[in-house]
C-alpha cells in the first residue's frame, strides 16, 4: 500500500469493519508484488486479500476523498481503463474493485450498486458484490456529507433551491439566479457547484457567460423532503381567533395584512386547497409571517390569542422576505409557493401528507 495520512486511516477502518464480520478474515497487502508498477500506475490504492465463508477475492482499493454521482461516472470509466492493465488473476481467483471514500452520496451509492462497484464509506456503510460473496452495510452518512447536505437545504442556501424548482425550465447565470434568490453571487455560485457534484444541474459555456439548467427537479425535490423529514419543524405560534371559521379567517388575515403592510403567506393544507383542491374541510389556518410591530398589530386587529389547544391559526414566524419568495396572489390572498406549500404538507400529519402528493401531482408536476 502506498497511500498515507487520512487515507491510511480510511483502508484500516475498513479492514476493522471486515474483520469485525463473522467468517471473515482480511489481509492487506504489505507491499507492491514484485515486477508490479508502483504508485498510481498500477491503476489502485491498496490491494485485500479477503475470504469470506471460505470464498476469496482479491479487493482493488483506489481511495477518494468524497463522491457524488459525477465522480462515479467518472471513477467508473478509470476503473474499466485500469481492469485492461490489472494481471489475469490465477484460476480459482477472483478480483474486484472497490472504492473507499470518506463520504458518499446516496446518489453515487445508488449508481455503484448499479454497476456492482463495491464501495465503503467512513460512516460504515459497504457494498461488495462477488461471485459467491455479497456483503451490503448500510448506515447514516458520515457527518461530513449531513453537514454539507443540512446546509444546502437551509438558510439561504434554501433560496437559491427555492429559484431552481420554480424555474426549473430556465438556464442561469450566477448573477441572474442571485439577483432572483437574493443571495450574494458567492452563495450563488458556491450552491450551484455543490448541486452539479450531485448530478442535478447541468452547464454550458466557460467563464461569465458560463450558465446552468436542473435537469433534475424531482429528485431535488425528493432529496429537499427527506431532509425536512430529519429536521426540526419550525416553531408555531398557535391563536384563537373567536366567532370565525377557516374561510373566512384567511380572508380577515389578507384583510389586516394589507392595512398594517405585513408580508405574510398562507400555507399547509389552507394554502394547498386553493392550489389544488382535495379536502373537505380545512379545520386550522397555518400563515408564514413576517415578524415585527406591524405583525403584532395585524393579530392584535384579529384579536388572535394564544393558546395552547383548539388553535385555528398558527403562525410561523419568518425573519425575511427571502423566506416569501415566489409566493402568489390567488383571489386577493397571498398564498406561500406551490414548492414552499408542498415542503410544508409533506412533513405535516394526517391528511397533510396526501394532500402534498395531490398538489405535486396536480400542481407542481414534477
Amino acid at each position: 500500500m502506498h497511500i498515507e495520512g487520512t487515507e491510511r486511516q480510511l483502508v484500516d477502518q475498513f479492514l476493522e469493519t471486515l474483520r469485525g464480520l463473522p467468517e471473515v478474515r482480511a489481509d492487506l497487502e504489505a507491499s507492491p508484488p514484485a515486477g508490479s508498477a508502483p504508485g498510481p500506475d498500477r491503476g489502485y490504492d491498496a490491494q485485500i486479500d479477503l475470504w469470506v465463508a471460505g470464498k476469496a477475492v482479491t479487493l482493488l482499493i483506489e481511495v477518494k476523498k468524497a463522491l457524488y454521482p459525477r465522480d462515479v461516472r467518472q471513477t467508473l470509466w478509470q476503473l474499466k481503463e485500469f481492469a485492461r492493465r490489472w494481471p489475469k488473476a490465477p484460476e480459482g481467483k477472483q478480483t474486484a474493485s472497490l472504492l473507499v471514500a470518506e463520504s458518499i452520496s446516496p446518489g453515487a451509492k445508488e449508481l455503484l450498486r448499479g454497476e456492482r462497484v463495491g464501495y465503503y464509506d467512513s460512516g460504515g456503510s459497504l457494498f461488495l458484490p462477488a461471485e459467491g460473496i455479497y456483503l451490503y452495510i448500510d448506515r447514516p452518512p458520515p457527518k461530513t456529507l449531513s453537514k454539507t447536505i443540512r446546509s444546502l437545504f437551509s438558510g439561504r442556501r434554501a433560496q437559491m433551491l427555492h429559484v431552481l424548482l420554480i424555474r426549473h425550465g430556465e438556464w442561469f447565470g450566477v448573477k441572474k439566479i442571485a439577483e432572483q434568490a437574493r443571495v450574494s453571487p458567492a452563495t450563488a455560485s458556491q450552491v450551484l457547484t455543490e448541486l452539479e457534484r450531485f448530478d442535478w444541474v447541468v452547464s454550458r459555456g466557460q467563464g461569465p457567460s458560463k450558465e446552468r439548467h436542473l435537469r433534475e427537479p424531482a429528485a431535488l425535490l425528493d432529496a429537499w423532503v427527506k431532509h425536512l423529514a430529519v429536521m426540526r419543524a419550525p416553531a408555531m405560534r398557535r391563536y384563537f381567533v373567536p366567532s370565525v371559521r377557516a374561510e373566512g379567517l384567511v380572508q380577515k388575515i389578507a384583510e389586516v395584512c394589507a392595512v398594517h403592510d405585513v408580508e405574510y403567506a398562507i400555507t399547509h393544507e389552507a394554502a394547498g386547497q386553493r392550489y389544488a383542491p382535495l379536502l373537505s374541510n380545512v379545520s386550522q389556518v397555518r400563515c408564514r409571517l413576517l415578524t415585527g410591530p406591524a405583525a403584532d398589530q395585524a393579530l392584535g386587529e384579529l384579536d388572535a390569542r394564544i393558546v395552547n389547544d383548539g388553535a385555528n391559526l398558527a403562525v410561523i414566524e419568518v425573519k425575511s422576505s427571502g423566506e416569501l419568495l415566489f409566493r402568489e396572489q390567488v383571489d386577493g390572498v397571498w398564498l406561500a409557493s406551490p414548492i414552499q406549500v408542498y415542503l410544508d404538507l409533506a412533513r405535516s400529519e394526517g391528511r397533510a401528507k396526501e394532500m402534498a402528493e395531490h398538489l405535486r401531482r396536480e400542481r407542481i408536476g414534477f
